[in-house]
């Protein structure tokens, strides 16, 4: 990365009025998980109306200011512990310009509601404030981004993903479904007709989460710093050094002319572009977007996959715990407890934690083992402020460097199982627990056969070995000349044969822009 180092956080964790005793539960999650903070405080809140509807309001200062305050002290107290954390809040006025989470440099700042976004600027004039618009694509006027009224120094980046799907356009493979009240989306407030409008902004992905911060697949921000303090992450915030990722923590490094995204650079007709990425899983191809088209598809998958493999090799899983009981059979069943660790005769390179949910736990991490604690539930906020929720696993991506004959050792529970890396590389496994589903289903209902394998399949508790993915496979450096002087900007985009996206933030074209 050069200068530059990459810290991970969700900048959109929703905590809301009533659950403000839950803070310090959401400070020591995104401290197991992130590099730092940016809270988005939600002081909103369902007022029944005098009709008896009930509608979205803001709450009385009186109500909210405590929480503020507690916050500033959460906050002094961490950043005096040498961690990283900014106050902020969401802002949505009357809906006109779109919602935005408002955060601060310092800790000396209070909440302001005007009801349009210039006002919102005009109030933090003088103030080290950014304002950052998320859910952008949703309609105009109607709490979608409104970017005629927008302000590039005030708002540097937006989010390009959240829990609610992608704002890049409308006509993207990741659709705004989850919250069936804001939806669809439309194109007017993409970040597409943003960048299209000539406003200059990077781009990051973050969770809009209500129930627990950093769920893994809502979505991450990745910060191009100098260092670890606020003052180095605040300069890559104002100079758009950032980026998104959907789910998995893809790694991008990308430069032209030495510029990294989000900087602007002077048009030429041999610009060098360089791209380096370390994924988490294999990397399904490149694209390469010119002022919102995409002049250039690399391909990976299919680069890779027929090389003969022997001897020490690098390679990175992903396991999952949890599916288990359903709720409408077992509703008293919501969650259960796992102890494992994973052992292996050559070196543990990286251990990536992919968690939705509060209680998880990676400790006595080596060389070469590791051993964790999680809790898995079935769902993190069915029925809760954004709609229906999927599923949710907790595990890890781990990263083995090790003989290909060897066997790495995963042990759950106190039951060892024998996960042979060649075997691994070439598909994925399910270890289910049925025999703990038999029983339950005997205890309770004294159930004991069938013609088909449903009740207890559907009833189990399973662990998913994800098929092993080698070093050639999720890493990848792309060079290229190409011509800059008839385009405003280039940024390139990512994608993992499991799904997961990476969006970069453009390099902006300019003449006279400072060379590197």
């Amino acid at each position: 990365m050069g200068d530059y180092m990459i810290l991970w956080t969700d900048m959109h964790s929703n905590l809301h009025h009533e659950d403000i005793n839950e803070l310090p539960a959401w400070l020591e999650q995104i401290r197991q998980t992130m590099d730092f903070w940016p809270i988005a405080y939600y002081p909103y809140y369902m007022r029944m109306d005098e009709c008896g509807l009930g509608v979205e309001d803001v709450y009385e200062e009186k109500e909210i200011q405590g929480d503020w305050e507690y916050i500033r002290r959460i906050t002094e107290a961490q950043n005096g512990a040498g961690f990283p954390m900014f106050m902020g809040y969401e802002w949505q006025g009357a809906g006109l310009d779109g919602d935005h989470n408002v955060f601060f440099r310092d800790n000396g700042q209070d909440m302001a509601f005007p009801l349009r976004y210039k006002d919102l600027i005009r109030h933090y004039g003088g103030v080290d404030a950014i304002g950052i618009p998320h859910h952008t694509a949703y309609q105009l006027a109607n709490r979608g981004k409104n970017w005629a009224t927008h302000d590039d120094a005030f708002s540097p980046f937006a989010e390009i993903y959240s829990s609610h799907g992608s704002s890049e356009n409308d006509a993207g493979p990741i659709a705004m479904e989850r919250h069936i009240h804001m939806g669809p989306r439309s194109d007017g407030g993409s970040a597409e007709s943003g960048w299209k409008a000539g406003h200059r902004f990077g781009v990051i992905a973050a969770g809009d989460n209500h129930s627990c911060p950093g769920v893994y697949g809502f979505g991450y921000t990745a910060v191009l710093a100098k260092g670890r303090t606020k003052e180095d992450i605040w300069d890559a915030f104002i100079h758009r050094r950032v980026y998104g990722v959907s789910r998995d923590r893809i790694r991008l490094d990308f430069t032209v002319d030495g510029h990294p995204m989000g900087d602007m650079a002077a048009p030429s007709p041999k610009a060098k572009l360089r791209l380096d990425v370390t994924g988490s899983n294999a990397i399904d191809r490149i694209e390469i977007i010119r002022d919102n088209v995409a002049s250039e598809m690399i391909p990976h998958t299919s680069t890779w996959e027929q090389e003969r493999l022997a001897g020490q090799v690098r390679v990175k899983f992903q396991v999952e715990f949890g599916w288990g009981p359903d709720r409408r059979v077992f509703p008293d069943i919501e969650k259960r407890s796992w102890h494992g660790s994973l052992k292996t005769s050559g070196q543990l390179i990286s251990v990536e934690k992919c968690w939705s949910n509060f209680g998880q736990k990676l400790y006595d991490v080596t060389e070469n083992s590791c051993q964790f604690d999680l809790t898995t539930y079935k769902t993190t906020a069915t029925g809760k402020w954004m709609g229906p929720s999927a599923v949710t696993t907790e595990g890890f991506i781990f990263e083995v460097e090790a003989d290909i004959d060897s066997a790495v050792e995963l042990t759950v529970d106190g039951v060892r199982y024998e996960l042979s890396v060649r075997d691994m590389l070439e598909s994925s496994r399910v270890i289910p627990l049925e025999e703990e589903a038999r029983q339950l289903l005997k205890d309770r209902f004294g159930f004991t056969e069938y013609y088909r394998s449903d009740p207890w399949w559907h009833n189990c508790y399973k662990i998913k070995i994800g098929r092993a993915v080698p070093a050639k496979a999720y890493e990848r450096t792309i060079e290229r000349e190409i011509d800059t002087t008839d385009c405003k900007q280039v940024r390139v985009r990512v994608w993992q044969r499991n799904g997961a996206a990476a969006w970069s933030s453009p390099v902006f074209f300019e003449e006279g822009a400072a060379d590197v």
